[in-house]
């Protein structure tokens, strides 16, 4: 007997067969460049947390303060959807 999770699994790979949509399964060269442009994302995401706690022990001015965590949620959307951006591009390649 199958599980409700492969079942489920089952119906949505039939819809996407239907709708047109491919699977391709991701090779080992494109999980370590997946998994090495999301290091190199996780890292500059701790170095903006980093700085971004540094300046706020500087500021005292709420405006202050709510302009740079404003900027600080920006910056790590910013970072985000270029991590994303670039995995969905090597996923792409195959």
């Amino acid at each position: 007997m199958k599980t409700a999770y492969e079942l489920a699994m089952e119906r949505l790979k039939k819809q996407d067969q239907e709708a047109g949509i491919e699977s391709k399964p991701v090779t080992d060269a494109q999980k370590a460049q997946i998994a090495e442009v999301r290091n190199f994302y996780e890292a500059r995401l701790a170095e903006a947390q980093v700085m971004h706690q540094s300046k706020l022990k500087a500021v005292v001015d709420p405006a202050e303060r709510e302009t740079l965590e404003l900027e600080y949620r920006r910056e790590r959307e910013r970072l985000s959807d270029e991590r994303e951006r670039k995995v969905e591009k090597i996923r792409a390649a195959s």
